[in-house]
């Protein structure tokens, strides 16, 4: 069998459980479609797209079973392997395999990461190229063509300049270095050579014959006013609130000026100062109390800004702030399972940028900060967040206090599947008497809870820890991957 056969037949399970959803990473097929040029861009996006992807041959359109004979399995090898070769400006080699997936042959074909990108359609123009986005193969944008090449050619878009031929004088006058060294807890070197050979080691400047450039990881950070980088303004954070629940009437709209890094503290207290406080009693002083916790502010805020697609143009992170939630948008779908942000170390497209975020304590270590932002959601006794993915953007969503009676079945799958997952993460058991704490259950009221939980199940979002337990009072739960 393959070696990759195995990373295929879990992103298969995942795709079809809890509820069938082609993923970027897998496509699956009931048969073999007479649309050559379709099938080409199918495996132009897969090419063009980091680590590849799968077709699976031999699921239906509603995520069953489809059977397929010898003869059909070889007539789509044999289909694929001439469009890859003869319909794509740059041949790709793909690899096939049969595996059993609940009980069924599958034909799998493998479509690995072409390493000279973008991979586009023969007797076309370089533009007609494609990628993966929501489950689907979808034209790239120029921009992100562009962005492709750089790629392709080894220049990220942190390395990428963004201001050439600036003097030592101009460096300073453009970037807050001393935002720098302050969160480095770095001292502030004597000299301006000083300075400016710290900020080139950390690849926010570039040596450039006797002047210097700035990279867009100098600039997206440390900008004193994005607006002085053109090219990179249109990624200013932007925080909208609005007067109701509709975005109908905005009652105030604020636009970042500083780089994401020195303006991050500044940015984070604008938005805590917009959001309505709670009074509570404690060792008998009266203080306010923040609806959110800034917490789960912090880190959602953060993972917008590192994991946004900066090849999409023409918009930024944004904040919603409505009366009953909080929505956070950044440009480009993520690059994991939005079912497994808790669990799942975080992917970036732009790692240079995640990893000096880390470092300067603006967000968490790798895989820890959704976990506590959860955590926290959960003490302040909120709903639990929802993540979309749409076809160009990541969306999360907090909500404001909302009781339980309130509470749609949507929300108390969600809430319960996340409770879940945060514990078993946590290596802690999952219960009825775990799920009446998070929702705030009476200790009587057993049923409400079982109720939960089985729904739950039913969705095939958790799954008993035992199976062939069949006591429900001491029975426990996990997520469905575990």
């Amino acid at each position: 069998m393959e070696y990759w056969i195995d990373t295929a037949l879990q992103l298969l399970q995942r795709s079809l459980a809890p509820i069938p959803q082609e993923l970027n990473e897998i496509d699956w097929k009931s048969g073999l479609s007479d649309k050559s040029d379709r099938l080409a861009q199918h495996i132009s996006a897969f090419a063009n797209q980091s680590n590849g992807g799968y077709l699976a041959y031999g699921i239906s359109n509603d995520g069953g079973s489809k059977e397929l004979n010898k003869n059909e399995m070889d007539a789509i090898v044999q289909k694929l392997g001439n469009i890859a070769r003869n319909n794509l400006a740059q041949p790709v080699g793909i690899e096939h395999a049969v595996a059993e997936f609940k009980g069924h042959p599958v034909l799998f074909i493998r479509i690995p990461e072409h390493h000279d990108k973008p991979v586009y359609l023969r007797g076309s123009d370089i533009f007609s190229s494609y990628k993966r986005s929501a489950g689907q193969s979808v034209k790239l944008s120029r921009n992100e063509v562009k962005q492709l090449i750089a790629l392709s050619t080894g220049l990220d878009f942190e390395s990428q300049i963004t201001r050439s031929g600036v003097t030592e004088d101009e460096i300073l006058q453009l970037l807050d270095y001393d935002s720098y060294f302050t969160l480095q807890e770095k001292r502030l070197p004597d000299t301006k050579q000083g300075i400016i050979q710290v900020l080139a080691s950390d690849e926010l400047l570039k040596k450039s014959g006797q002047s210097w450039d700035i990279t867009n990881l100098g600039a997206i950070l440390f900008a004193k006013k994005l607006s002085s980088f053109k090219e990179l303004s249109r990624k200013a954070l932007r925080v909208i609130v609005y007067q109701e629940t509709s975005k109908i009437n905005a009652s105030k709209e604020q636009e970042g000026v500083k780089g994401y890094a020195s303006g991050f503290e500044g940015l984070i207290s604008y938005i805590l100062d917009q959001l309505p406080s709670n009074e509570v009693i404690e060792n008998a002083l009266r203080k306010k109390v923040k609806v959110y916790p800034e917490v789960a502010l912090r880190e959602f805020v953060a993972n917008a800004l590192i994991h946004q697609d900066f090849s999409v143009t023409g918009t930024g992170v944004m904040v919603e702030i409505f009366t009953d939630r909080i929505e956070i948008t950044n440009p480009g779908v993520p690059l994991v399972d939005i079912n497994r942000f808790i669990d799942t170390a975080p992917k970036s497209r732009n790692e240079t940028l995640a990893s000096l975020m880390r470092r300067l304590n603006i967000c968490e270590e790798r895989g820890s900060g959704v976990d506590r932002a959860i955590a926290a959601i959960e003490f302040y006794q909120l709903p639990a967040p929802k993540f979309v993915r749409g076809d160009d953007y990541t969306r999360v969503i907090l909500y404001a206090p909302m009781s339980l009676t309130r509470m749609n079945i949507e929300d108390r799958l969600r809430a319960c599947y996340q409770h879940t997952c945060l514990n078993y993460v946590n290596n802690q058991t999952v219960n009825n008497q775990s799920i009446r704490k998070r929702f705030k259950i009476a200790k009587n009221n057993v049923s409400s809870a079982s109720k939960i939980i089985a729904d739950t199940v039913n969705a095939g979002l958790i799954k008993p820890s035992d199976p062939e337990n069949v006591s429900k009072k001491f029975a426990s739960y996990v997520p469905f991957w575990a």
